[in-house]
């Protein structure tokens, strides 16, 4: 069993069938059903059973499955480490981002490039919590999350802290463009519930500290209907300053809460004990950069 035959597996697995494989791999089907004639002979076992027009794993094929992505992925990130150590910095940096993401990310970016015009991009969105899950699964490498999140099995790099803002279609309700925790108590609010944020709970505990009773109508997880409804008169809400940057041109007044600590954070985090490409490498140096 080499890692030509592991690789032609893996592409029978994806496509459940060896026509389909064969033209993802750019061969032949009768070479490719030999090469898995020869590999489940060496192994004395079968791989696959036909169902109607597909092939399904059997529970020994599932079981190399597993290890054949793996070995293939670790064969991958060894040989990049090899190029990248005699070639330069090249490749490409794959980096998750949270649905608030951090603010100053495409100024970051744009740094980044001008410096490594060689390194390409792969920018995925999703929740903290599911970017967490994909690093560990090494679809990427690098990922910007809110926190509070369970990171036992990461490095993390924190980043800049936001303060926390009162926003509302009311017009003009004061001069100072400041409120108190006590004066938003009496305004209908809906809250940003996002998975995985953590920040619903957080506004919640900075009243319980007060002793006040917000008058809360509902929770929204996606912050573009979230604005749209404050805009709308709906109700108005506390979002952190990345909210306010990202999502302008909204017929809101922002107003900072004076008394208030409350902060959102954002962290880098990468997998522990596990090899970072030149780009990881240099992007998390980066960001080390802007935090001092």
């Amino acid at each position: 069993m080499d890692i030509k035959q592991l690789r032609y597996f893996l592409a029978i697995a994806e496509a459940k069938q060896i026509t389909a494989a064969a033209k993802k791999l750019h061969m032949a089907q009768p070479p490719l059903s030999q090469q898995l004639k020869l590999l489940e002979q060496e192994l004395g076992v079968s791989l696959f059973e036909k169902r109607g027009r597909y092939l399904e794993l059997t529970e020994a094929g599932a079981t190399l499955y597993r290890y054949a992505e793996k070995i293939t992925k670790d064969l991958e990130e060894a040989q990049t480490e090899v190029t990248q150590i005699s070639s330069g910095i090249r490749g490409k940096l794959s980096i998750g981002v949270n649905t608030i993401s951090y603010y100053p990310l495409p100024k970051l970016l744009q740094s980044f490039r001008e410096t490594y015009p060689h390194i390409t991009y792969k920018i995925q969105q999703n929740e903290s919590a599911q970017l967490a899950k994909l690093i560990k699964e090494k679809v990427i490498e690098l990922a910007i999350i809110r926190l509070p999140l369970l990171l036992e099995d990461y490095s993390v790099l924190q980043l800049q802290k936001e303060r926390f803002y009162f926003v509302t279609s009311i017009p003009q309700l004061n001069d100072n463009h400041s409120v108190t925790l006590e004066s938003i108590e009496k305004h209908a609010l809906i809250l940003p519930s996002t998975d995985g944020l953590g920040i619903f709970h957080l506004i919640l505990e900075e009243f319980r500290i007060k002793q006040l009773q917000p008058h809360i109508i509902g929770e929204c997880s996606d912050i573009s209907i979230l604005m749209e409804l404050v805009a709308s008169g709906f109700g108005s809400t506390i979002v952190p300053e990345t909210v306010l940057r990202k999502h302008r041109g909204y017929r809101v007044q922002a107003y900072d809460i004076e008394d208030s600590e409350a902060t959102a954070s954002s962290a880098v985090i990468w997998l522990k004990q596990h090899y970072l490409s030149k780009a990881a490498q240099r992007f998390i140096e980066l960001l080390a950069h802007e935090m001092k």
